[in-house]
Parts: structure tokens; sequence; C-alpha cells
């Protein structure tokens, strides 16, 4: 049985990684319907005012199962979520050691949002040295799993996750806002490099 099933995630979540680190079979769902306004297609980032969520633009229509949900290259969004993350993180202790690794994801074109998503876990995963070796994708929406958390891991509403706790680490304009938790997993990344995966 698999232990855990996820949504898709662009630049997912501290909280949507941990669970991927922790757990021994991993399912992220290919075949859920997409939702608008959810970890699937935006992230969530730490700037000088505040917080920014950065949004792939998508083609979709109702009830689209997410594997077939492509992406739209209307309005330059590439070129602006890699200027937010040149704002936002240029100053950040990793920056200039993953900026090269990150990069290519906002200057190559995909086709299809949940391909475009499995790259960028797969190199997430490799840059924070987690193993993803039991992570699968999965067509069935019904499969049985110990845990589910495709409706609990959403940025407006997140649903109880008791095993997951936000601890503080260095953000860099922590003195202006506080610690912010659970933001996208480039912000641990970029502030915590190699020691991320101690967090997770």
């Amino acid at each position: 049985m698999t232990d855990v099933i996820l949504s898709t995630t662009f630049f997912g979540p501290i909280q949507w990684y941990q669970k991927i680190n922790r757990y021994d079979n991993v399912a992220i769902d290919c075949s859920e319907r997409f939702l608008k306004q959810t970890y699937r297609n935006r992230c969530i980032i730490a700037t000088t005012n505040g917080l920014q969520a950065l949004t792939v633009p998508v083609e979709h229509s109702y009830m689209q199962m997410v594997r077939d949900i492509r992406i739209s290259d209307h309005n330059n969004w590439r070129h602006q979520h890699w200027y937010a993350l040149m704002s936002a993180y240029s100053e950040s202790p990793f920056y200039e050691y993953y900026a090269d690794d990150i990069r290519p994801f906002f200057e190559r074109k995909w086709d299809f949002l949940y391909d475009y998503n499995q790259a960028i876990v797969e190199k997430m995963c490799g840059l924070l040295q987690i193993d993803m070796t039991a992570v699968s994708g999965i067509t069935d929406s019904d499969m049985p799993a110990s845990r589910d958390f495709r409706n609990i891991i959403q940025p407006k509403h997140p649903g109880e996750d008791p095993e997951f706790e936000s601890r503080p680490y260095y953000q860099v304009f922590q003195r202006k806002h506080g610690f912010l938790p659970n933001l996208s997993i480039l912000d641990l990344l970029f502030n915590m490099g190699p020691e991320g995966i101690f967090y997770l």
C-alpha cells in the first residue's frame, strides 16, 4: 500500500517535501482534477514586501485532469518569476551556489504542468539529497493510501497535519517580517543550502 498521496506542486512548500523525505512510498497523483489557487501551479516566496505568490499560467477547462493541463506562455511569466526570485534571494547565503540549477526552469519551455513539476521535484530532491526512489506517479485518484495530503497541503485553507512543525531557520527578511513558515522549498534551499535536509 502507498504510504502517502500528494498533489503535484510547483516548487512546493516545505511541508510537501517533508512527506517525500519521511515516507517510504509516496505517490504523486496525476489524474486528480485540476484546482485553481493551489500549490499545483503556484509557490509562495518571501520578499522585502512580505509574501509573494508566483503562479504558472495554465490553459484548462472545468474538471480537466492535472496530467492534461498545459502551461500558457502569456505575460512573459518565466522572466517575471526569475526576476522575483533574484530580487528576493540574491542576498541569501546560497543563492549564487544554486542559481544555475534553478534558472533553466525559467528559461526552457515545458508543455504540460505535471511534467514541469516532476522535473522540478527531481532537481530539488537531488539538490537537497532527498531519496526519490520510492516516489511514483499514479493514475488512479482512488488508490488506497495510509495518508492522503492532497486536500491538507493547501495555501489558503490548509488542513490539519500534526506531524508537520515549521521550525524556524534563517530567512533574509526575518528582521523585517519575522519568521515566515512553510514557504516554497526554494526559500529553504537558498537560505540553508545543504543543511535544508535537516529541516525536513
